[in-house]
């Protein structure tokens, strides 16, 4: 299985919706905090050229943010990226 980053923020409530998405299908996660360690934020930026919170990869699949994540797993683009078919 790819490894899934998942850079977020303190105090986001779009960020918690994300993480608990990926913790109820029982997804193993990298959590990126960017209040935390604010380098983490460049990162982000760098890999996903978004400046929002939070951002979603699989592997080098970018997801997007907590609103694509879960079109993501309605549309099974999700479960393809985390079976590494895309």
């Amino acid at each position: 299985m790819p490894t899934v980053d998942v850079y977020t923020r303190d105090y986001c409530g779009f960020c918690v919706r994300a993480v608990h998405l990926l913790q109820k299908k029982g997804v193993a996660f990298i959590e990126h905090n960017a209040t935390r360690d604010p380098s983490k934020r460049e990162e982000m930026i760098r890999r996903s050229g978004r400046h929002t919170f939070p951002q979603i990869f699989v592997g080098n699949h970018h997801i997007g943010g907590s609103d694509d994540l879960a079109a993501a797993e309605r549309s099974g683009e999700l479960d393809a990226a985390l079976g590494g078919k895309l």
